[in-house]
């Protein structure tokens, strides 16, 4: 993002932008890195939620993805992509649509902790002829959903599947807890309780009996920081092709490494109170505030010029439904951003800014100007 293309600054404002290169770039790294510790990647594609982005982070139409909403599956499935986890925990009023799927010929694995889960599958199994692939959620870290690793509902809850006609093809784990990292070390730490905690599930269901032949772990923090993934069949991240500020703090990621920034222009000015108004509010670059609790607040977003070279201490930090407000900081004034100056913000949530979005305008590697469509819904 450093010299600015003519199309750019006649774009309507405002819009997502992804940085072509710093995708692909961003994509290719975490690949390679967990290729060289003998792995896979099952990508959660829920960041961009783009047929558009998925051919790129998906190397075949085989390859195996990550979904959050069954809408995804959906999109995915019609653009041909066969492998997918739907990694929500399953309710009954989801099965019609997942046995709609499987129908098609598209492998659709669904989770579950709870033996309430467990029967509701069973039932509609019964009911419509079909064995389920089902995958348990593994509580690695006390962050929010899954069985602990040590609960014996997790072996009684694949018996039960198992005799039923089910298959339980894996067992899952979110190390969301890794968000809350502070240094490198408990990043690297969080990724080895996440291993331990699934292999120390999957050997529960395997002393039963049964194959449980997908151990899946995964954040996008301890997926850069693994350095030990034996037994491990495959990890997941999301935010990985884009990051954001989060990332950023966390040490994941540079600055110059967020290929998602939102393009807003400036409208207005409070000279009085040194603020500078642009045309990107909430309904823009979202509500998340995901930065507050780390060592470095970005308010909603940190500006960069309309290059997207960051600026110092520049933030946007209050939000109106279609006005974003920057309080400049001392050693700038409004004067300093002319009515008219275009303006990019990089997202403190990528996933939560992108939501905002119904479509993404892409600067591809040759400088021109693509559109990806956003999968819209649940």
């Amino acid at each position: 993002m450093t010299d600015v293309v003519p199309w750019l600054e006649t774009e309507q404002t405002p819009f997502l932008l992804i940085d072509q290169q710093r995708f692909l770039t961003n994509v290719e790294r975490l690949q390679k890195h967990i290729s060289a510790l003998g792995c896979h990647l099952r990508p959660h594609l829920k960041t961009l939620r783009s047929v558009d982005a998925a051919r790129y982070i998906l190397p075949t139409l085989s390859s195996p993805a990550t979904v959050s909403t069954l809408a995804e599956a959906e999109a995915f499935a019609d653009a041909g992509y066969t492998n997918l986890l739907y990694a929500v925990g399953i309710s009954a009023n989801k099965l019609d649509r997942v046995r709609a799927l499987l129908e098609r010929g598209v492998q659709l694995h669904i989770l579950l902790d709870s033996i309430a889960q467990a029967q509701v599958v069973i039932d509609y199994g019964r009911k419509h002829g079909v064995s389920f692939s089902v995958f348990i959620e593994i509580d690695c870290d006390d962050h929010r959903g899954g069985l602990p690793p040590h609960s014996p509902l997790i072996g009684h809850i694949a018996q039960v599947l198992h005799d039923n006609g089910m298959r339980v093809t894996g067992v899952m784990s979110h190390s969301g807890g890794s968000y809350d990292a502070t240094t490198t070390a408990e990043i690297v730490h969080a990724a080895e309780q996440e291993c331990a905690a699934i292999r120390q599930a999957a050997a529960q269901i395997r002393q039963l009996g049964m194959d449980c032949p997908i151990l899946s772990v995964g954040s996008t923090p301890t997926a850069h920081f693994a350095e030990d993934l034996s037994n491990i069949t495959e990890v997941r991240a999301g935010v990985y092709t884009t990051f954001d500020l989060v990332m950023y703090n966390l040490g994941v990621c540079t600055l110059n490494d967020i290929a998602m920034s939102v393009v807003t222009t400036v409208i207005g000015h409070n000279a009085d109170k040194n603020w500078v108004l642009v045309d990107a509010g909430w309904m823009a670059l979202s509500r998340d505030r995901g930065t507050a609790s780390q060592h470095k607040d970005f308010g909603y977003g940190l500006v960069c010029d309309k290059n997207g070279i960051p600026l110092e201490n520049v933030c946007v930090t209050k939000v109106n439904q279609e006005h974003g407000v920057i309080a400049l900081p001392n050693d700038y004034t409004v004067q300093d951003f002319p009515i008219g100056t275009q303006l990019r913000v990089l997202p403190n949530h990528a996933c939560a800014t992108a939501a905002m979005h119904q479509h993404y305008v892409v600067e591809t590697t040759q400088h021109q100007r693509e559109i990806w469509p956003r999968i819209l819904g649940w």
